[in-house]
């Protein structure tokens, strides 16, 4: 019988096991076993065969090495287990069995490549760029002009295949939605490509699945798959050649009567914000994402919070805080400029356009200058 120390930490063991096994539940947003488009079935249809031989494979040698173990011990300081000196069908059989298969997994693997790989006429075109630590889309038309800029979240229609053609502007990012693609990376200079579809209107969860840097477990994204007519209402209110509502510049003497849209927009002027942000007919900045329609948006902040008023005075009180490592600073604003700049902000998109019920004290819509 073993020692109780042995006992004690068998069980310790078989008890970490089954809080990891807990951890592995089906039913969760980024199940990657449970997939929801085409291509994300057909990285399924390989996982579960590979999945089934490795557990075969795993069970046979694990039983044979036990049987060994136990068959051929050494029982008594007299004994002398049989000596054996080879087995040519045994050593046949070791060979031939695991090579075959071996081809068999490399048939079907090579098979889903080229059909993952597979560029489609009709699939809508989006560029999709990695940044520390958020996420950047471009649809395209047919001639390669931008006709949407967003962030964070892509919207798709239900039903139609989407290319994401992918590239970094930094360092290399790993652009995963498990419920409907598998993995592909974004490496600077250069363009890699992969395709997604949905079965259905739903939100699907992602988020960058290769080390980035400080924020890493921060990048996030969501899908939102919407039915046609709500994927085109929210192309012609997300239009970049849109304009996003302007105001006067508000001077110190104005302050007491302007709005609290006007003074926010003449804060994003000037403490900075456009520098790196574009706003439509406002600003042209690069660094960060394009906020024309950021109250279009359900989160910001590489989509790790919900487009609430709280969430948004926390981020603009203190942006390293709350993302460790993000470019953008801590501008010292007092307490009635972010007041300001939440009131401006709230003009620049619909909420209406989430795809999500919108927070409460978020308005309905922007309201006219």
């Amino acid at each position: 019988m073993p020692p109780p120390s042995a006992r004690r930490g068998l069980a310790a063991g078989l008890t970490g096991l089954v809080v990891l096994l807990a951890g592995c539940g089906y039913d969760t947003p980024q199940n990657a076993m449970d997939p929801e488009g085409p291509f994300s079935r057909s990285v399924d249809s390989l996982i579960q065969p590979v999945f089934l031989i490795a557990a075969v494979v795993f069970v046979f040698v694990e039983g044979l090495i036990v049987y060994a173990v136990l068959r051929f011990r050494r029982r008594s300081e007299e004994d002398r287990p049989e000596q054996i000196h080879g087995s040519t069908k045994f050593e046949l059989a070791w060979t031939i069995v695991p090579a075959l298969i071996l081809v068999f997994v490399g048939v079907i693997t090579v098979s889903r490549i080229f059909y993952l790989d597979r560029q489609f006429e009709d699939a809508m075109q989006v560029e999709v760029i990695g940044h520390q630590w958020w996420w950047e889309y471009n649809y395209k038309d047919g001639d390669g002009k931008t006709f949407v800029a967003a962030a964070n979240e892509l919207h798709i229609p239900v039903g139609r295949k989407v290319q994401l053609n992918l590239t970094s502007a930094d360092v290399i990012h790993n652009y995963w939605p498990p419920k409907l693609a598998g993995k592909v990376y974004a490496i600077p200079g250069r363009k890699n490509h992969m395709t997604i579809q949905a079965d259905k209107a739903d939100f699907y969860y992602g988020e960058c699945a290769e080390y980035c840097g400080l924020s890493h477990a921060n990048m996030r994204l969501r899908v939102v798959a919407e039915q046609q007519g709500d994927f085109d209402r929210w192309v012609r209110a997300n239009s970049v050649d849109r304009p996003a509502p302007t105001y006067p510049i508000v001077g110190s003497a104005d302050q007491a009567t302007a709005s609290e849209e006007a003074k926010g927009h003449t804060l994003f002027l000037q403490k900075g914000c456009s520098g790196c942000h574009a706003v439509n007919g406002v600003a042209r900045g690069a660094v960060g994402p394009n906020l024309t329609y950021f109250n279009s948006r359900a989160t910001f902040a590489g989509a790790i919070f919900e487009n609430d008023n709280d969430n948004l005075r926390a981020w603009l009180r203190d942006p390293p805080a709350e993302k460790p490592g993000s470019l953008m600073p801590k501008l010292g604003l007092t307490e009635s400029e972010i007041t300001s700049l939440i009131a401006y902000l709230r003009t620049l998109g619909d909420p209406g356009l989430r795809g999500a019920p919108v927070p409460a004290g978020v308005a309905a819509g922007p309201p006219q200058p």
